[in-house]
């Protein structure tokens, strides 16, 4: 088991410090993010679906619209 004598000589980590708190300091910025981009990316996946789902729906609302219309202009 490893002791430091100090607080000092702890953060340090025998000259590795720099090393070791930046690698800590990343790896904890990088699993805050990662939710957080996920949750972002999910918001504009269904924003995207949604808007998509409602563009097909209005295209077979016309489609619909145009088949009826020329069924009653082949009636005349």
């Amino acid at each position: 088991m490893i002791h430091w004598n100090s607080l000092a000589e702890f953060l340090a980590m025998g000259r590795h410090g720099p090393y070791v708190w930046g690698s800590l300091l990343v790896m904890a910025l990088l699993m805050v993010a990662e939710p957080m981009l996920l949750l972002q990316g999910r918001k504009r996946l269904i924003a995207r679906l949604r808007r998509q789902h409602r563009a097909e729906a209005a295209e077979r609302g016309q489609a619909s619209a145009g088949d009826r219309s020329m069924a009653n202009g082949s009636n005349d």
